[in-house]
């Protein structure tokens, strides 16, 4: 019985997943996407993890919106499909030893005089700061949707891209190439002790530099991951703005896939891939095999999984340059991410800003991280095999503005904290997972006393989960940590970065490509766009008339 066919099949239901069939399918080819779990979206699900409280739902994983382009909001109309976002509020953080932090995104008197109370020095930098790395965004935002040259390369193709590349930033004079060599490889805490004195401010600033990253603020090209995280919008033209998306994260991934719907796209969930179809002799990707023994042909297929699942999986090393398998075996995913969702009864009450009712501090990021050194004693200890003493966490509380997640009078809180031993991954650790949960609920009780009587429901989602259930190899929620080794023309190894593979046919459109590293969609794009420039490029040297 032949295998049925289609002209593109997308691996993995993930956002880039979907991005990528959406955008295959636009071109008018018969596009069939393969998602393992249950429902789509990836890391990017709105969740029920409460059987006998199914009214609370919560973004499992990651939990705010950033890095998604206009681009990709334009061509696929996601607006009408009901994508909507709401811009977080200020970042807050209470202290253990009294007082508070708001920082706030606008310059204004009340911003200026909220790092004041904590140094005045900082507070006259802090326009500095942000005008320092607008510049920076300015540089480095449009790389994120630049396909990255093959560096060293003296193909024809590739030496043009690098020389195009360098055309465009022929502008950039010294100091600013001096400033982005420094926050590719310096740290976070050094980057932050040459701008500012106060340790309230510096841990604010240190938090964005180590999200989901096996690194502390003292460990080098954490600053890089800091500028990954601020140089994004979410339509609303402000730098670094975040936001929550109406109906929790999973209502991205599902405009996305209504958008792909629209074009055509046909979704099968339940539906897990065991290995790529490779013919023999050419090398070519022919399709995918299921689980089942169910086979389907297409003439081109592209996979959004994590590396060491999408090619030493199932393509298989045999497939596989040797270098290019190495590369892939040497791939760094550690983390050491736990996520805690939580249901509330009632808002947090702050001793430093009294009040459970919905107060501005709510509506934004609920920090704790009081300064460099907690956050980087707390990757210390997982470091050196156990899990945080004293956790750092980034919390929201989408329910401020999203009141579809819970009923009235009720809230979602959602912590990403960090860190557990990399190796937690391996195995699920239940029980200390819960009393590591404790302890980050303690810290916030330290701060806000009716927290933990508030608390309804928990759910914690450690590495082992992460790993296990959703395809986060080592809980990584980028693909592959953000270090500097690993990072634009090396994701995911030297001569792949254009989200291509060795193997023809095959497209990677995995958080492990460039711009990976945050709900961005730009990698499902990319991978689309160079599998259609390919399949046109082919037609028209078929089209060419021979001579003789």
């Amino acid at each position: 019985m032949a295998a049925e066919s289609y002209d593109a099949i997308v691996v993995g239901g993930g956002h880039n997943g979907l991005v990528a069939a959406a955008y295959l399918a636009k071109t008018g080819a018969k596009t069939l996407v393969l998602e393992s779990r249950a429902t789509t979206g990836g890391a990017a699900t709105t969740e029920a993890p409460w059987p006998d409280a199914p009214e609370f739902r919560v973004t499992r994983l990651s939990y705010v919106m950033s890095l998604l382009p206009p681009t990709i909001m334009n061509d696929l109309q996601l607006e009408r499909h009901g994508y909507k976002v709401f811009p977080m509020g200020p970042y807050y953080q209470a202290f253990p030893e009294g007082g508070s932090l708001t920082l706030y995104e606008e310059e204004s008197q009340r911003a200026y005089d909220e790092i004041a109370k904590w140094s005045k020095q900082d507070a006259d930098a802090y326009s500095q700061w942000n005008a320092w790395l607008g510049g920076l965004a300015d540089v480095l935002g449009p790389l994120l949707l630049t396909v990255p040259p093959t560096i060293g390369s003296r193909k024809p193709r590739d030496l043009a891209a690098t020389l195009r590349l360098a055309w465009r930033h022929r502008g950039l004079d010294v100091r600013t190439i001096a400033d982005v060599t420094r926050l590719m490889t310096m740290s976070i805490a050094d980057l932050l002790d040459d701008w500012f004195e106060s340790p309230q401010i510096k841990g604010a600033l240190a938090v964005n530099g180590v999200i989901g990253t096996w690194a502390g603020p003292q460990e080098p090209g954490t600053a890089y991951v800091m500028a990954h995280h601020s140089i994004g919008d979410v339509g609303d033209g402000r730098l670094g703005s975040w936001g929550f998306p109406e109906g929790g994260m999973g209502a991205v991934a599902d405009a996305i896939a209504s958008a792909g719907r629209s074009y055509g796209v046909t979704i099968r969930t339940g539906a897990r891939v065991a290995k790529i179809a490779i013919a023999p002799g050419s090398g070519r990707a022919t399709g995918v095999i299921l689980d089942s023994g169910e086979e389907l042909s297409a003439k081109v297929v592209v996979t959004s999984l994590h590396p060491k699942t999408a090619f030493l999986d199932h393509v298989g090393r045999e497939h596989l340059p040797p270098e290019f398998a190495e590369d892939i075996e040497h791939w760094k995913t550690r983390s050491g991410v736990v996520k805690i969702n939580l249901a509330l009864a009632e808002l947090p009450d702050f001793t430093a800003n009294p009040g459970a009712n919905l107060q501005e501090h709510h509506t934004g990021s609920v920090e704790m991280a009081p300064s460099m050194e907690y956050i980087e004693r707390a990757f210390i200890d997982a470091r050196e095999g156990r899990p945080a003493l004293r956790p750092f966490s980034d919390g929201v509380i989408p329910t401020a503005f999203d009141r579809t997640l819970s009923p009235g009078g009720t809230h979602i809180m959602s912590l990403f904290t960090q860190w557990v031993p990399a190796d937690w991954s391996a195995e699920p650790h239940r029980d200390e997972l819960e009393k590591y949960a404790d302890r980050v609920i303690d810290a916030y009780n330290e701060v806000a006393p009716n927290f933990k009587g508030a608390i309804l429901h928990r759910d914690v989602v450690g590495p082992y989960e992460m790993e296990h259930d959703y395809g986060l190899i080592g809980g990584n929620i980028f693909h592959g940590e953000l270090s500097l080794e690993q990072l634009f023309h090396m994701r995911p190894a030297p001569g792949f970065a254009d989200y291509r593979t060795p193997v023809p046919g095959l497209y990677y459109a995995s958080s492990a490509t460039h711009a990976g590293g945050g709900v961005c969609g730009i990698p499902g794009m990319q991978a689309a766009k160079a599998a259609i420039a390919d399949r046109r490029k082919a037609v028209r040297v078929r089209a060419r008339p021979r001579r003789g």
